[in-house]
């Protein structure tokens, strides 16, 4: 475990040096985060940016507005991010919750002990593990890992998790491995090391025909890797 810690501690300073500070999630309010936490399920951010886009020229981005819009109507609106009717049930879902259940106010959703609004937030239809701790780290000022493809690709390829790795294996892993920061900085270093993941995972450590040769991460690489190689899709809850 003290191998990993070191390995997983000294990727973000590889990362780090790289990308520079990448100042993520993209978005101009928390509400937005949400939103886009639930859109970029199955979809690229670019396709998210575009239905954000379509809102925000419809409706202003605002919960209660939101809501009053019909089925089709926010469907059409949502079309660029894909899979539009069930992305429109579940921003509904979470729109509804938000809305009747907390009059609209993200504070009031995110107030609690980290493991209790995560439990909320799970029981909104259509809000898994990886889009509740999205929103939880980057809407709600919790310090709650996100895991994504990206990272249990990276993983695996640098010999971090066995193949039958869980979500919450791997979010354990680095629970334990990355709260050596001071409490008053862990926010800001959860949110960038997920960042630096996401972007080694685009650029470099793709599905097919990985760039290792270029990745910051190339020396910790292990010495016999069998690439490149298809590390599967998502992660199991």
């Amino acid at each position: 475990m003290l191998y990993l810690i070191r390995e997983l501690r000294q990727a973000y300073r590889l990362m780090r040096a790289s990308h520079g500070h990448l100042h993520w999630w993209p978005a101009s309010s928390p509400l937005e985060v949400c939103l886009g936490a639930i859109l970029t399920q199955n979809t690229s951010w670019m396709n998210v940016e575009r239905a954000i886009a379509n809102l925000k020229n419809a409706a202003s981005i605002d919960p209660r507005h939101l809501l009053r819009l019909d089925h089709s109507k926010l469907a059409a609106l949502l079309k660029p991010a894909g899979y539009f009717n069930v992305k429109t049930r579940r921003l509904r879902s979470f729109l509804s919750v938000l809305v009747n259940e907390f009059d609209g106010e993200l504070d009031r959703l995110f107030a609690g002990p980290t493991h209790q609004v995560r439990e909320r937030l799970l029981g909104i239809h259509g809000i898994g593990p990886e889009t509740a701790d999205s929103m939880l780290l980057y809407a709600g000022g919790h310090l709650s890992f996100v895991i994504d493809a990206y990272t249990k690709r990276i993983f695996l390829r640098h010999a971090w998790c066995p193949a039958e790795a869980t979500y919450s294996h791997l979010q354990a892993v680095c629970v334990r491995s990355l709260s050596h920061t001071p409490r008053s900085a862990r926010l800001d270093y959860w949110q960038d090391y997920h960042a630096q993941l996401v972007m080694v995972g685009k650029e470099y450590c793709r599905k097919r025909q990985p760039r290792c040769e270029r990745c910051p991460l190339r020396p910790l690489l292990p010495r016999s890797p069998a690439l490149p190689r298809d590390c599967g899709g998502g992660v199991r809850s």
